[in-house]
């Protein structure tokens, strides 16, 4: 285990460090892990190493450009303001999670994908039974299947004539390279669904919660917009929600703050720890939206960090601006020790956040 934030990021900026997960020795975080895959199925991006993934990230890097997104942004607010007003309108307490954190993130990465909202409690469902660390190996495979096997019949309906969207573009642009496959898109389509989907609804949720255990720090980003970006970021790093996904296959005897790795070793990379090292960040465990965090490991490092950092980054500041200013009495509806905290899945989060105004 990898705890210091130099070495976190020294090992996942190291080629020496692989990440295909289908090789024999590769961690496994959960029991039975190995068990989920089929066999010959098709790496993500996070799972492969070069010179594979160099090729395979740029051809759809062109989506999360800061122009690409910075289009996308009236739409978010579209998408906030109308989730905030279904809020106002419902019963209280009303449910934070249901009414804003999920919906916000499944319509933007739905959208912005070619996926059918309408289908997202049906991926939403296996994605929570995929993530959850008590699922046994034959339904977590099942799970993953079942998301993978949607997204296969979804792009073939798209090939004919492929729409104006992330989907649709990748196989416009991959024809004409001659380097489309199905099987591979497919992969790409469930990395974004996945991840995209459950990492911000996560972040949002639990942003909120920090906000309004920590008034002072919420007044802060009320008092002056231009440091919700800051305050962003320091959320990233204090809750780390996916703190142990960047495991990692040593494949060269390698030297890491002074320790020797042996090839074959597997090697977990603790974000959380690495996001809370003093030698780096001055009380770490204080919330501090002014502490200008930039360099946290909450999407990574290196050659393999998130490749949708700025469209969250995006969103949760879209969200924290809107909500605070159209709902500024909100609070939770119970204790915070009352609130179900997901300690049963591989993302931290939220269950439900009942909340009053």
């Amino acid at each position: 285990m990898v705890s210091r934030h130099e070495d976190v990021r020294t090992v996942l900026n190291d080629r020496r460090f692989s990440a295909d997960r289908q090789h024999p020795d590769f961690p496994q975080l959960v029991e039975g892990g190995a068990a989920a895959r089929r066999p010959g199925e098709e790496r993500t991006l996070i799972e492969m190493d070069a010179p594979e993934h160099g090729p395979a990230r740029k051809a759809v890097l062109g989506e999360f450009t800061v122009r690409r997104l910075d289009a996308l942004r009236p739409r978010i607010q579209e998408i906030v303001d109308g989730r905030i007003d279904a809020l106002l309108a419902g019963p209280r307490p009303g449910d934070l999670v249901d009414s804003l954190s999920v919906p916000v993130q499944s319509l933007v990465i739905c959208e912005m994908s070619g996926v059918p909202y309408a289908d997202h409690e049906s991926f939403q469902g296996h994605t929570v039974k995929m993530l959850k660390q008590s699922t046994l190996p034959e339904e977590r495979g099942a799970a993953m299947a079942a998301i993978q096997g949607y997204l296969a019949d979804l792009i073939a309906e798209k090939e004919e004539n492929p729409p104006d969207d992330l989907l649709g573009r990748q196989i416009v642009k991959l024809c004409a390279d001659g380097t489309y496959r199905r099987p591979a898109l497919a992969g790409l389509g469930f990395l974004l669904l996945v991840a995209g989907h459950e990492t911000t609804a996560n972040m949002i949720s639990l942003s909120t919660v920090a906000f309004l255990r920590n008034p002072e720090q919420l007044a802060l980003i009320k008092a002056d917009p231009g440091k919700t970006l800051d305050a962003v970021e320091e959320m990233l790093r204090y809750f780390t929600i996916i703190d142990a996904a960047a495991a990692r296959l040593c494949v060269e005897d390698t030297e890491v703050g002074g320790q020797l790795i042996r090839a074959g070793e597997g090697v977990l990379t603790l974000g959380c720890s690495a996001n809370r090292d003093p030698r780096v960040f001055e009380n770490p465990d204080d919330l501090d939206v002014e502490r200008g965090a930039r360099h946290h490991v909450a999407f990574g490092f290196g050659p393999q960090q998130c490749l949708g950092q700025n469209l969250a980054r995006m969103e949760l500041q879209t969200v924290f601006d809107t909500l605070f200013r159209r709902v500024p009495t909100l609070e939770p509806a119970v204790d915070v020790d009352e609130l179900p905290f997901k300690d049963d899945a591989n993302i931290y989060g939220l269950h439900r956040l009942p909340a009053i105004w």
